[in-house]
């Protein structure tokens, strides 16, 4: 992950193509590194999220959490390991960017799946290429939807539970019309809008644009968004710890991805339940 600031707009770049950018430890790092460069320059008024290559951002990285060797990764051998590790790896790091002063543009091209889903809406404003697919496909896995809920906040409770429950997988203009974007470009123009909106955003000033982001931030957490998050964490804890959730972590390990993308797909018709 890569962060350059030019004037007061700041880029930080996802750069693990060969990996449909997944999130990997070192990336989650990274992005903390990126965010804490950002808060300490007030210069920095606007940040734009975009990625290399085909995807923006595929979910987290599971070959690395099947391997179980990374450190954190290997946490997750208990419900407890797994607790720390979501908690530390996962909910903070996104909380932070949802929460981080200047504005944010998230810039969505490929696939925008599960755990890059969750990245992305932790933006102020999303624009998407035409050949943007976002998909939540964890049901199938018994995830309960990763670790922050932000479908039934982006899009309504029934979209939602649709998206979630049937594994739908929706491209860019049906994202637009349900609000999930806020616009749809050429894939070749995607990132000379992303920049014509941090232009735009510039041109408030940073503390008007940092209030109106609070005001509104502030009025979805009095709606209950940060404690329905929060208890959606704590659900999606209980059900990773259940007989049901545990055997499919064993079956992946022994089939790998292809297991994976079985789950996913619906096709792994032995699946333990």
């Amino acid at each position: 992950m890569q962060l350059t600031v030019d004037g007061v707009i700041a880029t930080i770049t996802l750069d693990r193509p060969e990996a449909a950018n997944a999130l990997d430890a070192a990336s989650i790092d990274q992005l903390d590194e990126c965010l804490t460069q950002i808060e300490l320059d007030d210069d920095i008024a606007v940040v734009i999220l975009r990625a290399e290559g085909k995807h923006f951002c595929a979910g987290h990285d599971l070959k690395e959490l099947l391997a179980a060797e990374e450190p954190w990764a290997a946490k997750r051998a208990t419900p407890e390991g797994r607790l720390r590790h979501e908690l530390a790896r996962y909910w903070a790091p996104m909380v932070r960017l949802r929460d981080t002063r200047p504005i944010t543009i998230a810039a969505v091209q490929g696939a925008c799946s599960a755990a890059g889903l969750m990245l992305a809406c932790m933006c102020d404003l999303i624009v998407a290429a035409e050949d943007a697919q976002f998909s939540n496909p964890v049901a199938r896995m018994s995830g309960v939807g990763v670790e922050l809920l932000v479908e039934p906040w982006e899009v309504g409770p029934r979209k939602a539970k649709e998206m979630l429950l049937l594994a739908q997988k929706w491209d860019a203009m049906t994202a637009e019309r349900l609000g999930l974007v806020n616009r749809v470009v050429g894939r070749d123009d995607l990132w000379s809008e992303a920049q014509r909106m941090a232009d735009d955003v510039a041109l408030v000033p940073p503390l008007t644009a940092e209030a109106i982001k609070r005001s509104i931030n502030g009025m979805l957490d009095r709606m209950g968004q940060r404690d329905s998050w929060q208890l959606h964490f704590w659900m999606h804890q209980f059900v990773s710890a259940t007989p049901t959730a545990t055997s499919r972590v064993a079956a992946r390990q022994a089939g790998g991805m292809d297991a994976v993308k079985a789950e996913q797909l619906g096709t792994d018709e032995g699946a333990p339940t």
